[in-house]
């Protein structure tokens, strides 16, 4: 089993011209702009050792290239997003979150090879302002933001952009890396079964976000352009196969793949994230609260009320917990409470919870009041925003209503000392199904469909004895004790 390392990349090694995760002096380029965002705002996933071998790819595939010799700069970001791009400036970026989606080395080449050849064949350069641009600056607008509805009319523009010209980009540089990997000696049949892993990510997330009334990002090349059958695809990828190979066949690396991945971080990073300032928790209860940011709170040591407002004054919002009843939330205000018929009374989910909210009218000149109740386990919690002056309420009021919406359960990762998942390797034997695997880690459906997808067995399937199955786990003992369950 490899062992992570601890300290954090930012360096630059010799690579035959290859460029991993440096900093820039200065900006010269949009790309090196970018770069420097991505730097600070995503950051570097802190694994150098597979950073190191992912890099050592790309100048492979960049010494087969048009561009063999020049400078390339790679980096492996810290994001669980299923993604990889290219900029200007010779800049390429694959996200963790991809690795946990691909099988062997091979299919990690193709996506690599994908996204060299946008900057080999000048589409990094050719659409500076257009799609390409768009999508990327969207991204990281979303990114800075947090904004899914940024992200969404972004994404509606670039692809708006990306028809026609766009796809033929997308087709060209699949082409170009389908030879690359023969130059280098891997089959690019594997391209196509990469393309088929993300085919299928992509009616997972489809569905998903269907049900969830959202849209969903998906990664830009091979998954975004083709069907699986297209011709075109299938087409460059036969005449790869009759170019002569540049060395001995090199496989298609599962082995290598799978030593390097082992322990990769599954979904959200949480060891890297520090607790917001205006993040409250509330440890015997398992809840949390953000307030609005620059605002600052204090909690009351008898019964556990916490009470928040913007360092200016104007306006507080105080959360007090109580015990619920078995009436609904609205009931619970108005039958338990007592409270006052609300204005614009409406039933609200934070995390799937279950609550109702509306506005308190205030009386003899005094200003209106949001009030809200939101239940979880036998708490009910009682907000109360209010302001000094009527005329700011509008404003404040907005602020209420998304702070009360980030009430939520505290996860069990985040009581855990936020210790993310990671991918573990197993040994099925003859009695492995992955219904038995979840069973074993306690895995809901969702997580199940997200099991079979990065084992390739999405939607049906089971593995056979002797296969090698990722999983995602908090610790590394728990991968032996499932297995050994079954």
């Amino acid at each position: 089993m490899r062992r992570l390392r601890s300290n954090s990349l930012c360096l630059i090694l010799p690579l035959a011209g290859l460029l991993l995760a440096a900093p820039l002096a200065q900006a010269q380029s949009k790309g090196d702009q970018l770069h420097r965002e991505m730097l600070t705002t995503v950051g570097v996933y802190d694994d150098p050792e597979l950073a190191e071998y992912v890099g050592r790819l790309v100048s492979d595939i960049v010494s087969v290239s048009e561009m063999a010799g020049e400078h390339f700069t790679f980096t492996l970001l810290d994001s669980q997003d299923v993604n990889a791009f290219a900029t200007e400036g010779n800049y390429v970026y694959i996200n963790r979150g991809l690795l946990n989606y691909i099988g062997n080395e091979a299919q990690l080449v193709s996506v690599l090879g994908h996204e060299v050849a946008h900057v080999t064949q000048k589409h990094v350069t050719s659409m500076p302002t257009k799609a390409g641009g768009a999508k990327f600056v969207t991204w990281l607008a979303a990114a800075l933001s947090g904004s899914q509805e940024v992200y969404q009319a972004g994404m509606a523009y670039a692809n708006s952009l990306l028809k026609g010209h766009g796809r033929d980009n997308e087709l060209e540089a699949d082409e170009t890396a389908a030879r690359y990997m023969v130059l280098l000696g891997y089959d690019p049949e594997e391209m196509l079964n990469m393309l088929t892993t993300m085919k299928d990510l992509e009616v997972l997330q489809k569905d998903r976000a269907a049900k969830a009334g959202a849209g969903r990002q998906t990664y830009h090349g091979i998954f975004a352009s083709h069907p699986r059958s297209d011709m075109r695809l299938r087409s460059g990828v036969a005449k790869a196969e009759r170019l002569e190979t540049g060395g001995a066949p090199r496989g298609n690396g599962e082995e290598r793949y799978r030593q390097m991945t082992e322990g990769l971080v599954w979904g959200e990073n949480f060891k890297e994230k520090q607790a917001d300032p205006e993040r409250y928790y509330d440890m015997n209860r398992k809840i949390r609260l953000d307030f609005p940011e620059g605002w600052t709170y204090t909690e009351s040591s008898s019964d556990r009320s916490v009470q928040g407002g913007p360092a200016e004054g104007g306006a507080r919002l105080s959360m007090k917990p109580m015990q619920r009843t078995p009436q609904t939330p609205e009931e619970y205000l108005y039958n338990h409470l007592n409270m006052p018929p609300l204005r614009d009374g409406q039933a609200i989910e934070p995390a799937r919870l279950k609550g109702y909210t509306g506005i308190l009218e205030g009386e003899g000149g005094e200003p209106d009041q949001r009030i809200a109740v939101v239940f979880y386990k036998m708490g009910a919690f009682l907000f109360t925003g209010e302001v000094d002056d009527q005329a700011g309420f509008a404003a404040f009021d907005e602020q209420f209503i998304e702070s009360i919406n980030t009430f939520r359960p505290i996860s069990s990762r985040e009581i855990a000392g936020k210790k993310p998942k990671r991918i573990h390797y197993v040994r099925a034997t003859s009695a492995t199904t992955f219904e038995a695997l979840a069973a074993e880690l306690k895995l809901d459906a969702m997580e199940t469909d997200d099991m079979r997808l990065i084992n390739g067995y999405y939607p049906t399937g089971e593995p056979k004895p002797g296969e090698w199955i990722k999983i995602f786990v908090q610790e590394a003992e728990e991968a032996e004790e499932a297995i050994a369950q079954q």
